[in-house]
């Protein structure tokens, strides 16, 4: 009996070896529509997130093509684009994905914890945030670090936050004060479609009470494995089975869409879990 057990938990390693290596190296294209009353055209976006410097395809054809193949009117990144898990901190695949895209599309860029770690620890990671910024700016690419943007051929604003590091200790989640997103980002703008880029999606409940109508995710990698039923397994934080892992979400008026991300870092395991290219219509809601 114990050797039948063996065998099926070795036949199990090897299963999940062969799809961890065949959902690392594949992102599949999801789609999502929401709509309200407060758009006057449709929007068609497309979210990135969590590439940590993986190119699918030489120079990142293969992304490249799908994303020109959706003809996005904007793209949004929801941070760790890059990765910062050795000392090294290469950029260069991030940066030669930006480069590319702000050839194309507008660009509003949202930093993730690997960004902002860049830019916190200088001792460790030396120039690397300064000259990766440089890149983008280069590319003609501001990074919306606890700042709005307003377009208004959509009326909508783009709101990109950078939270305390404190928000993204492992194990618990962080309190967060009440007043704190207000005074960082300030007011929503009124009567406008508030689209938010919040990189942890664990204070969704905060965003939307802040005033988003729209945020957009990353950070939980789909939760690394995903299971039947249960959905991603493992959250960054190192917490078990995440309330948040991937997918369309809603608080009241609010939707969160989660990127479960493009890639991984430190650990390259990914199992019934590939990567994603996430596409967002923002449509005009029709009168009744």
């Amino acid at each position: 009996m114990i050797e039948v057990i063996l065998i099926c938990m070795g036949i199990a390693v090897i299963v999940c070896l062969i799809v961890s290596a065949w959902d690392c190296s594949r992102f599949v294209t999801v789609e999502y529509e929401v709509s309200s009353d407060k758009i006057v055209k449709p929007c068609k976006l497309v979210l990135l997130a969590d590439l940590h410097n993986k190119s699918y395809g030489k120079n990142h054809e293969k992304l490249l093509q799908a994303i020109d193949a959706i003809s996005p009117d904007a793209v949004l990144t929801a941070g760790d684009m890059l990765t910062t898990s050795h000392s090294s901190a290469a950029y260069q695949p991030a940066l030669s994905l930006m480069r590319q895209l702000a050839a194309r599309y507008p660009i509003y860029y949202g930093m993730g914890n690997h960004e902002q770690f860049l830019k916190l620890y200088p001792e460790q990671y030396g120039t690397a945030y300064d000259d990766y910024t440089a890149g983008l700016a280069d590319a003609g690419i501001s990074p919306l670090i606890n700042e709005n943007t307003y377009l208004p051929e959509y009326r909508i604003a783009i709101c990109g936050s950078q939270i305390d590091k404190c928000y993204y200790k492992k194990f618990k989640k962080h309190p967060m004060e009440k007043e704190y997103l207000q005074k960082i980002l300030g007011q929503p703008r009124e009567g406008v479609y508030q689209i938010l880029i919040a990189h942890n999606p664990q204070y969704f409940e905060e965003y939307a009470e802040w005033g988003a109508d729209l945020v957009v995710s990353g950070h939980v990698h789909g939760g690394i494995m995903r299971l039947p039923v249960l959905g991603g397994v493992l959250s960054p934080n190192m917490t078990l089975f995440p309330k948040y892992d991937g997918g369309m979400f809603r608080k009241g008026k609010a939707v969160m869409i989660l990127s479960r991300g493009l890639s991984t870092h430190t650990i390259p395991v990914r199992v019934f879990n590939p990567g994603e290219l996430v596409v967002i219509n923002i449509l005009p809601k029709k009168c009744e």
